[in-house]
């Protein structure tokens, strides 16, 4: 069974920095290319970052530069570090595999406020 659990998520100042994790289960890893989602209040979940079984990262717009996403194969585990956070990166943050439809975790939640 697919199941993924992340962590990380906290209440931060804008400006500041987060790093969230995400361990991944009942699939192998290391030959799957991984993704990191948000969403936002009463918004659609999203797609915000990418990164292929070889390490080749994609970002959308409005985290590139930075967000910056890795994986250690080894722990089976997803990372994502926010850097110059914003009040609009307020989100649940998810992980996923990016070859498999179904499956979510339960999420960790950012928030950017003063």
């Amino acid at each position: 069974q697919v199941q993924y659990v992340e962590s990380g998520g906290g209440l931060v100042q804008p400006g500041g920095s987060l790093r969230l994790s995400c361990t991944a289960s009942g699939f192998t890893f290391r030959l799957s290319a991984m993704g990191w989602y948000r969403q936002a209040p009463g918004k659609q979940r999203d797609f915000i970052a990418g990164i292929t079984r070889q390490g080749s990262a994609n970002y959308v717009d409005s985290v590139k530069s930075r967000f910056t996403i890795s994986r250690d194969n080894a722990k089976n585990t997803v990372y994502l570090q926010m850097n110059s956070l914003k009040p609009e990166d307020t989100a649940i943050y998810y992980c996923k595999n990016l070859g498999i439809a179904a499956y979510w975790g339960q999420g960790t939640q950012v928030t950017v406020s003063s």
